[in-house]
């Protein structure tokens, strides 16, 4: 989302948010306020509609005027606005914690995924997804009331999101104000204040006042990088004075006293071997280090003058007066120790007076002030406790007498999150729990839709397959693969009848689709290598994967007696030198055979002869050099548009092609999405049946996003758009079979979104980019008006009369032959190779041979104008990549520095890539050096007769970097003169 987008957002006044971050749930507006009127559905769930008079009337915000019924309910009233939107999040961010937000009429949790904060409803199992940072969140915190809600991200120059929990609508951004991003966050006892921790080497702890319409800080520090990552800070109770933060060495207290933020630091190493134990931290079962996974490390006591931490079993209370920071010490004799447990202790919270620990058995116990235990739940079978957030809401019939001085203790509902990312709600007065999330907190890089049902199956790097009802949000099915781990690819068969799972140690399992049992016959292990492309044939008889020793594996489906038929291994080839990078069967036009081609960073288009291939034996039909200096990235199969059938080929550099599918022949170049890095996976949507869509669309994922594209292709950069997904990469991508929804699979953010596709507001953005040619001329510096294109129909027209020669007899005409088309794109200094001027004339010659039989010799400047657009370079050639070419060809010479020799200079250009002639060569280099016809006959004076030996006499026998992007007419770039290694 952009800093515009995020800010239309924010409907609230200054006035509205003042009052709303005041109000209490006892003192919500009543109805003469605008408040929502309330009713009871069927099942008696409350439910908030919202009265339209009063709001007029009152002319309050959406934010003042929402409760905690809102945001469920108007969650899906309006369309989306734009193309993508994410509907449901799959998995979580293991790093971060779960917040109880309600648990009485509804069961609602917060937690965070990828770049996105996710509210989910337990109750009516529905999801609100809080939608605005562009960088992975990387740390939240929530209100003691649970009405706001405080993200920040881990972007370079970080931002902070604060949300109203009621309406999902942010109400207060800071934007780029982190250098580094953020490490922690917390909001002060009464929500007015909100303490930042920046994540840059000196980090930096803030302290503001939210709450106004423009944010004001209060105060701020920088902490020394010797006392550590601080990832955890806190206000004390009733005090937004006073805070502390931690790492995983140093604990750092606080203090706030006329705007300036002073700040002591205590050594918990220090703490541990004089105080405490010398043994290290303790590890969980599963050999982690709690210390470094538990949420909640240390906290101020909700009544004392006290600061608790655990470590191991021991609690350590310490003593912490107003004056800690003015006296820079905490004698020994105010740290004390509190054998507390045998069992590590592995999240620490306090709550309505009490503590409540967390421990390595998944044990959760309450003790009070002279901790001593109240009350504990030791039968939850859970594994080791990372966080505990507890409920906001408690009536008076939950408070029970369980003490022996009969004071009253809160039981509040919880909600705990587990170290192997599940997430769990007990209730506390009826010592029931329920799970409300259970994902496994690994690596997602897998994920397939079916052909014909609303089905999604993902696969982690656990070795666990799930399976999914997009429509329904509800699981249908698991398998969890005991010998093997880490699924990196899944697919469906065009039938839905076998799912085929590839793994990192290179076994292929194919299962059935409804079981997911797999007969044992059909687990192939014939490479140690990483499956990480898999796909099935048009007609279910082919299975092919590609791994990452750069061969790919082809298997049959073999009719066995009577009805049976088995998977079998038919061969295995190491077809490309570098990695593959797309697996794709087609069908032959002239007998709907099935065939098969891989994609490689090598530049081959490989195609298999599978007719004719037989057991252990794969053969090659053919293998093409489909690019000359881009590399590609992933291919699909054109929809049919025209009367060709097409394969398209997305490369590194912004380019999309159009390959003739039997000849392989270059036929169509266009501008690709430009979005800051490349495709490097697409798939065609299948066709609506909507009336309003009449297009064809492509899918497609960058590094980090999802984007949309209006077929036929044509360069306009209006027909495409997309949205930040994954923040961390991109791994995979799915369509649902009725086009309607799109699944991303995030890799090491361990997370799936599923994406709602609204086809309708991409074609509204194309129609708002203009019409014709207006998209084209505005990618030209000045548009239709500028220099550019003044100087296109100058040299346009310049070739015209090159053309027709000077004679007065001229005939009009508004097109230049083909010959003259590299010419006028050098004159715009757009210098192509011999290929690329072979496939630009090409694409016109045959732009119109299938429908007419005849080749276009002509080009009118309407269709240069897009020619030039769509061939030439997005990103323009630098000294950076003349200096990495310098580095390989040339050697060291006297001075230490690279150079190259001008005899190896001639050879390479006569005997590499495209070579040149010695005529070529000497007329380049005499244009160059603007070697005019009296330099050449002063120079033959000089015995240098010929045109070898007069470029040696104006050529010296050794090139420096310096001189040859003078030869070249780059400029020099001063810095390049001392570096000889190459550039990063």
């Amino acid at each position: 989302m952009s800093e515009s987008e995020a800010k239309e957002q924010d409907p609230a006044t200054s006035t509205d948010l003042q009052q709303a971050a005041g109000k209490t749930q006892e003192s919500q507006p009543s109805e003469d306020e605008g408040n929502p009127v309330k009713s009871t559905d069927e099942v008696g769930v409350r439910k908030a509609e919202p009265n339209p008079n009063k709001l007029k009337m009152t002319g309050r915000s959406q934010v003042y005027t929402s409760t905690k019924e809102t945001l469920f309910l108007n969650n899906r009233t309006h369309p989306s606005t734009h193309g993508l939107s994410p509907v449901w999040i799959f998995g979580k961010n293991p790093a971060l914690p779960v917040f109880n937000v309600q648990d009485h009429d509804q069961l609602v949790f917060l937690s965070a995924a990828a770049n996105v904060g996710v509210l989910y409803n337990h109750t009516s199992n529905s999801q609100h997804i809080l939608r605005g940072h562009s960088q992975s969140i990387s740390c939240m915190c929530v209100s003691e009331d649970r009405r706001w809600i405080a993200t920040g991200d881990n972007g370079s120059k970080g931002w902070v999101i604060i949300w109203d929990s009621y309406s999902g609508i942010p109400v207060q951004t800071f934007f780029d104000c982190f250098v580094g991003g953020l490490t922690a966050l917390a909001f002060s006892s009464d929500t007015k204040h909100l303490a930042t921790v920046s994540g840059e080497e000196v980090q930096c702890v803030h302290i503001w006042d939210w709450s106004k319409k423009a944010a004001k800080l209060l105060s701020w520090t920088e902490l020394h990088p010797k006392y550590g990552l601080q990832d955890y800070i806190s206000f004390k109770p009733n005090d937004s004075m006073q805070l502390l933060s931690s790492s995983k060495n140093h604990m750092v207290f606080y203090s706030m006293t006329k705007g300036s933020l002073r700040y002591f630091a205590l050594n918990l190493k220090k703490l541990v071997g004089s105080v405490v134990f010398t043994q290290p931290f303790p590890l969980s079962p599963k050999r982690v280090p709690l210390a470094e996974v538990s949420l909640s490390r240390s906290v101020f006591h909700c009544t004392k003058s006290q600061v608790l931490m655990a470590i191991g079993g021991i609690l350590v209370m310490m003593d912490v007066s107003e004056d800690l920071v003015e006296r820079q010490n905490l004698p020994s004799s105010k740290i004390k120790k509190i054998n507390h447990q045998q069992d590590p202790i592995t999240a620490l919270t306090m709550v309505d007076g009490c503590g409540v620990i967390g421990n390595v058995k998944g044990q959760i116990k309450f003790f009070d002030v002279n901790f001593k235990f109240l009350r504990w739940f030791v039968d939850l079978s859970l594994d080791p406790i990372v966080f505990i957030s507890f409920s906001n809401e408690c009536a008076d019939e939950f408070v029970e007498d369980l003490s022996l001085e009969g004071k009253p203790f809160i039981l509040r509902n919880f909600t705990v999150l587990t170290i192997s990312s599940k997430v769990v709600h007990v209730n506390a007065q009826r010592d029931f729990s329920q799970t409300l999330l259970h994902e496994a907190g690994e690596p997602l890089y897998a994920v397939a839709c079916h052909p014909s049902q609303p089905t999604v199956v993902m696969g982690n790097q656990l070795g666990i397959l799930q399976m999914w009802d997009y429509n329904k949000k509800v699981p249908i099915g698991d398998k969890v693969f005991m010998t093997e781990k880490g699924i990196h690819c899944v697919t469906f068969d065009p039938k839905g009848l076998y799912l085929a799972v590839g793994f990192g140690s290179g076994v292929v399992i194919i299962l059935n689709s409804h079981t997911l049992q797999s007969d044992p016959e059909e687990i192939f292990h014939y490479t140690t290598d990483s499956i990480h492309l898999i796909t099935f044939s048009a007609d279910s008889q082919y299975l092919a994967a590609a791994d990452t020793g750069n061969a790919v594996t082809v298997f049959r489906l073999q009719r066995l007696e009577g009805s049976l038929s088995r998977w079998t291994y038919l061969g295995r080839y190491g077809s490309h030198y570098k990695p593959i990078k797309d697996l794709l069967f087609g069908v032959h036009l002239d007998s709907n055979q099935p065939r098969l081609l891989s994609l490689g960073m090598d530049r081959k288009l490989v195609e298999y002869d599978l007719k004719n291939s037989s057991v252990n034996e794969l053969l090659i039909l053919n293998s093409e050099q489909i690019e000359q200096s881009a590399t590609p990235l992933c291919m699909t199969w054109y929809p049919p548009l025209t009367t060709e059938h097409f394969l398209l080929v997305a490369s590194d550099q912004y380019k999309m092609k159009l390959f003739n599918s039997t000849t392989k022949m270059c036929r169509q170049t266009v501008l690709g999405p430009v979005f800051g890095s490349p495709v490097k996976k697409m798939v065609v949507l299948p066709k609506l049946d909507e009336p309003e869509v009449k297009s064809h669309h492509l899918a497609y994922i960058t590094e980090d996003e999802l984007g949309l594209q209006i077929l036929p292709l044509d360069g306009n950069p209006h027909k495409s758009t997309a949205f930040i997904g994954h923040p961390t990469g991109a791994a995979a991508l799915a369509c649902s079979y009725d086009g309607c929804f799109v699944c991303t699979a995030g890799g090491s953010d361990c997370t799936v979104i599923l994406w709602e596709i609204n086809l309708k507001v991409l074609e509204a953005t194309a129609a708002l980019g203009g019409k014709d040619m207006e998209p084209f001329y505005n990618l030209l510096e000045g548009g239709a008006d500028g220099r550019v294109y003044k100087e296109i129909e100058n040299y346009f027209y310049y070739c015209q009369i090159i053309d027709q020669g000077h004679s007065s007899k001229r005939q009009p005409s508004t097109k230049i032959p083909l010959s003259q088309v590299p010419f006028l794109m050098r004159a715009l200094g757009y210098f192509l190779s011999e290929k690329e001027i072979n496939d630009m004339q090409n694409e016109i010659k045959f732009s119109k041979y299938a429908e007419t039989r005849k080749y276009v010799n002509e080009i009118g400047i309407e269709d240069f104008v897009k020619l030039y657009i769509n061939h030439r370079p997005v990103v323009a050639s630098s000294s950076r990549e003349l200096l990495q070419a310098f580095n390989v060809l040339g050697k060291t010479g006297s001075t230490g520095q690279p150079v190259l020799q001008r005899s190896d200079l001639m050879t390479l250009l006569k005997g590499q890539g495209e070579h040149m002639t010695e005529k070529e060569v000497s007329e380049c280099l005499t244009t160059l050096l603007s070697l005019d016809e009296e330099e050449e006959e002063e120079t033959e004076g000089a015995h240098c007769a010929d045109s070898e030996n007069l470029l040696e006499c104006v050529i010296p026998d050794e090139l420096s970097m310096k001189t040859l992007t003078q030869i070249l007419g780059f400029p020099f770039l001063e810095e390049m003169s001392t570096r000889s290694s190459l550039p990063e």
